[in-house]
């Protein structure tokens, strides 16, 4: 328009409105090539996302497929190791034996196939054990043992290692401690190489044998991040008392007044405290016990006080063997009586051996037994009158989660029976959940014991920092009573009726106790034979499949076959162990005669509502208890004779035998 004002720049404007929409049309083309060009490179990105999460996808299917192909191939592995031995006795038998003779299944898997007698290596899954007793005769009647012994370590040498041989850069004791491994520790061992983790490592093994509390941890990281805790001034980071510094001693004295209701006020000079009770528990037998001296302990016992009296001072334990049998004169199962410390005193002495102390542990480890004041009043006047020092461990005095039971504690007494001769451990291992903080402490009145290990103290004491959030934690009285110590009992009841109802329900019989976080419950029916060995072959069955619990040999039971299982831990984990348990509960029929209904009783030993088990009549009723269970699932579909034997080779002519009955 502006060029049509003049005739004389009329075609000049035409030619410049021209150019002018050939711009904004060449721009408009770029545009719209440049937002298709981007359209569809966001396509291509999206297209590249969906493939790789497609892809993710399918690598998370074949893991798991992988994962779940591997356990049920574990399971099958373990019930076709059952068929061996049976299929060998098949073999070997008399000819003129009846065939349910020839057929018998053994009670329980233990043991991986076994080697030939020709051989002469020892079988994989039967790892040497070295047995330091005095009672050879205990070899060869293992189900009952009531005399006392001293001390005996179970040496295991872990499957497929060596034991190491002596170094000539260590002394005989050196070599003596760097060889040492009892099962206790073998287990942690292989538990800390392959921890459990439900999504990094969920076929780690879950760790049900060492006692910990593993309910409370949000309670506690609460409690344990507020500013109180943080706090750091020149004198925690110089050295101190080594008995602990008095801040922490004064908290601890008012703590135990308070929660083991002293009628007097405790003195804080009379406490001690030092990097946990096991250091304490070494610390005392050096000071009051000479090299080869002897403490009296019953037994079954925390087998890690062996260790804590001997490696560093060669003092040995003298066990007074408690049965697990229920009799007139022992109304409940592991009863322990003065009689039998005054036996036991009585055989260590035949034997020359000098006693100096006696451990009483209330609440029990392993068998959360909770002693009266009367009971513990009469074991005090046993140690009196034989001028024995009195060691109680009251590690577990606040982990009652029953209302209707109180635990008392020694210091709770009006009066000793010989106050310089007793003296109260605890800590804050097992009734606050916090074993990796190391705070044990102990209370005496006897001052010359208190001068004595002070001078060990500097070799087992506690950063001062350390020792400023201890001592925060046990004047918090409004958390402990109104948070922490309601919740966490509540948890740990739960989880105690969670686990002895999935006891219950298999007919496994177990001592039934309100305190600690374990239960002591009886697998022997679960053992092919009555010995040490079968039980050290169930506990590497378990180990095997990635459950850690702790055998009864580890704490020096007389009778083989009991195992001692925590509970302080999540469902999910709990319910991992009866699933193995029923796995292997499901190897023969239980149609055997009543249990004696002496057990079932409130003294605390509960069995069987109902049939207790028997070993299956006939192979062919394992396989039939089997087939049933392989058809429900698809493992037929998924797996082959081939695969199987790619794992295991030996059981291959097993595998297609049971196979080929399942598909009938």
């Amino acid at each position: 328009r502006a060029g049509g004002r003049s005739s004389q720049g009329h075609g000049s404007g035409r030619c410049s409105g021209r150019e002018s929409l050939d711009k904004a049309l060449a721009s408009f083309l770029n545009w719209q090539q440049s937002a298709e060009e981007r359209l569809l490179s966001l396509e291509e990105a999206r297209l590249e996302r969906d493939w790789r999460a497609e892809e993710r996808r399918e690598q998370r299917e074949e893991r798991r497929a992988e994962q779940e192909r591997r356990h049920e191939l574990q399971l099958f592995s373990m019930l076709t190791g059952a068929l061996f031995p049976s299929r060998q006795d098949a073999q070997t038998a008399d000819p003129s034996a009846s065939p349910s003779a020839h057929l018998s299944a053994p009670r329980m898997t233990t043991a991986a196939p076994p080697v030939s007698s020709s051989s002469s290596q020892p079988p994989a899954e039967a790892p040497t054990v070295q047995v330091i007793s005095t009672h050879e005769a205990e070899k060869s009647q293992p189900t009952s043992v009531t005399a006392c012994q001293m001390s005996q370590n179970v040496l295991a040498t872990p499957r497929g290692a060596e034991a190491p041989s002596p170094s000539v850069y260590l002394s005989k004791r050196g070599n003596s401690i760097r060889q040492h491994q009892g099962t206790l520790q073998e287990g942690f061992v292989q538990y800390a190489a392959n921890k459990y983790h439900v999504t990094d490592n969920p076929e780690g093994i879950i760790n049900l044998g060492t006692s910990e509390n593993k309910l409370c941890y949000d309670l506690l990281h609460a409690r344990l991040t507020r500013p109180d805790m943080l706090y750091v001034e020149p004198s925690l980071l110089q050295y101190s008392d080594w008995t602990g510094r008095t801040f922490l001693r004064e908290e601890v004295a008012k703590f135990l007044t308070h929660y083991c209701g002293s009628p007097k006020t405790l003195n804080a000079d009379n406490v001690v405290v030092m990097n946990g009770c096991g250091s304490l528990f070494s610390c005392v037998a050096a000071v009051i016990c000479d090299p080869k001296d002897a403490i009296l302990i019953p037994t079954p016992f925390y087998g890690v006080i062996t260790d804590d009296v001997d490696l560093y001072s060669d003092v040995k334990l003298f066990h007074v063997h408690l049965d697990c049998e229920v009799t007139i004169k022992d109304y409940r199962a592991f009863h322990l009586t003065v009689e039998k410390l005054e036996e036991g005193l009585t055989k260590a002495k035949q034997e020359g051996l000098i006693i100096r102390a006696v451990i009483l542990m209330n609440p029990h480890n392993p068998l959360a037994e909770i002693y009266t004041p009367e009971e513990m009043i009469a074991f005090l006047e046993f140690a009196k009158r034989n001028d024995l020092h009195a060691i109680v461990d009251e590690l577990y005095m606040l982990t009652v989660f029953d209302e209707s039971v109180t635990f008392h504690s020694v210091l709770s007494l009006d009066s000793l029976p010989d106050p310089l001769r007793t003296h109260v451990m605890w800590g804050l291992s097992k009734d606050f959940a916090m074993s990796g903080i190391r705070a044990g402490t102990l209370y005496t009145e006897n001052r010359e014991l208190v001068e004595a290990l002070a001078q060990l103290g500097c070799f087992h004491g506690i950063p001062g920092t350390v020792q400023h959030q201890v001592a925060q934690l046990l004047q918090d009285r409004a958390w402990i009573d109104n948070e922490f110590l309601p919740e966490n009992r509540r948890r740990l009841k739960a989880a105690h009726s969670f686990l002895t109802g999935e006891l219950r329900s298999m007919g496994i019989p177990f001592l039934d106790r309100p305190a600690a976080l374990f239960v002591w419950a009886d697998l022997r029916e679960y053992l092919q034979e009555s010995s040490f060995q079968e039980e050290l072959n169930l506990w590497r069955c378990f180990l095997r499949h990635n459950v850690l619990l702790s055998c009864g040999q580890a704490f020096s039971c007389s009778t083989p076959g009991w195992f001692r299982i925590v509970f302080a831990d999540q469902h999910l984990h709990l319910g991992g162990l009866s699933q193995h348990l029923k796995s292997l509960d499901q190897l023969e029929e239980r149609d055997s005669p009543a249990p004696d209904t002496d057990l079932v009783s409130a003294e605390g030993l509960v069995s069987l509502d109902g049939e207790a088990p028997k070993p299956a009549e006939s192979l062919e009723s394992l396989i039939g208890t089997l087939r049933n269970q392989i058809r429900s699932s698809d493992w037929l579909e998924k797996n082959t004779p081939e695969l199987s034997a790619g794992e295991d080779p030996e059981i291959l002519d097993v595998f297609k035998a049971l196979l080929h009955r399942a598909r009938k």
